[in-house]
């Protein structure tokens, strides 16, 4: 199967920002982790803190992966041409928050993506990685 991670504005710097909501582990130890979970895999990785960079990596992978499992930070409450990139792609997007956002601010309640994914996985810190990646495996 092949898969590709998008990850939005900020999360670069997992690891070291808000470690009490995200945790103290670098998103590029943890991918190390779930590419050894899942060898028989390809397991791509992209971010960018640009939103045009994110629809073009959708735009570059949506016809040619298996799935794409997104997290796009905070445009996931503001970017309508995200959502549109997703409708406009064959491969299937699951959404991906390692914090649950609806414990959050209100303004992290709405996700505009989430109507035009395959699914959603909130809260589960850095194994909400592992799930999607679960999620296309088992063809869910």
């Amino acid at each position: 199967m092949k898969l590709i991670i998008i990850n939005g504005p900020n999360l670069n710097l997992l690891g070291t920002r808000e470690p009490e909501i995200y945790g103290s582990q670098s998103f590029e130890s943890y991918l190390k982790k779930l590419r050894s979970i899942y060898p028989e895999d390809s397991i791509e990785y992209f971010q960018s803190n640009i939103e045009g960079e994110i629809i073009d990596a959708i735009h570059k992978t949506g016809f040619i992966f298996d799935g794409i499992i997104l997290n796009a930070g905070g445009y996931t409450h503001t970017s309508v041409s995200i959502a549109d990139a997703i409708k406009a792609v064959k491969a299937p997007v699951v959404e991906v928050h390692i914090s649950n956002v609806l414990t959050r601010e209100p303004a992290r309640h709405i996700s505009l993506i989430s109507q035009y994914a395959k699914g959603s996985i909130t809260g589960f810190g850095l194994d909400s990685y592992r799930l999607a990646v679960e999620s296309f495996r088992k063809g869910c």
